[in-house]
């Protein structure tokens, strides 16, 4: 079999180009950045769709060989296949949770690298009050609440958090964020009045299953 170009909108020093395809890799061969590009981080076997069901749209990344990972990267550690400001989108489900604290610094920095700015992420994460969170043997502490994005803003950090940036720690952060937040709610929560949710969502073990995280790129 005739070995992958590496195309030319990728320009990672890290994670490694397989000698077979891993994914309908054609199109962004073909793309040169002409058309946004889109990136399913930590995608897994199951790498997201459009709104009309079409995967050709993402490129998914993840460490692992699955199906429909079209580039192999710890994403942790390694350089991100990507060019500053490239990316338009990401999405990236259930995966964060699986990192260190200072691989999350690392993860963030990339994802605020790679980004246009104005460039968007839709994160989904296990809340930290729901079982989801620490059921998984490979899930790192500490799981993800609210706060974990405050430090994701520049100026936030400057003001209350200094010594988690990378001017003070040299693992730290430098990515810059706003950051907004949704809850997938447990479905007994969901009939109780818009009052009895806020309620549950604040003071209740369970109540809240997932945190559905808007990232933009400042």
């Amino acid at each position: 079999m005739e070995k992958l170009k590496v195309p030319k909108n990728l320009d990672g020093v890290s994670g490694v180009w397989p000698s077979e395809p891993l994914g309908p890799l054609g199109d962004i061969e073909k793309n040169n950045q002409q058309t946004p590009l889109k990136l399913d981080l930590g995608c897994g076997p199951n790498k997201h769709k459009g709104p009309k069901g079409d995967e050709t749209d993402w490129i998914g990344l993840d460490k692992l060989k699955f199906d429909g990972v079209d580039w192999c990267c710890d994403l942790g550690s390694q350089r991100w296949p990507c060019a500053n400001d490239s990316i338009a989108m990401a999405h990236s489900s259930h995966f964060v949770e699986h990192l260190t604290p200072v691989e999350r610094c690392y993860f963030f920095n990339e994802l605020w690298r790679v980004l246009v700015p104005g460039g968007k992420c839709l994160m989904i994460t296990p809340h930290w009050a729901s079982c989801r969170a620490y059921g998984d043997p490979t899930h790192q502490w500490p799981p993800i609440g609210e706060m974990f994005f405050y430090y994701l803003g520049q100026k936030w950090r400057d003001e209350n958090a200094p010594h988690s940036d990378v001017k003070h720690w040299k693992q730290g952060y430098a990515c810059d964020f706003d950051a907004s937040w949704g809850y997938n709610v447990h479905p007994l929560i969901v009939q109780k009045s818009p009052e009895a949710q806020q309620f549950a969502i604040q003071f209740y073990k369970e109540a809240v299953q997932d945190l559905h995280t808007t990232l933009i790129k400042r």
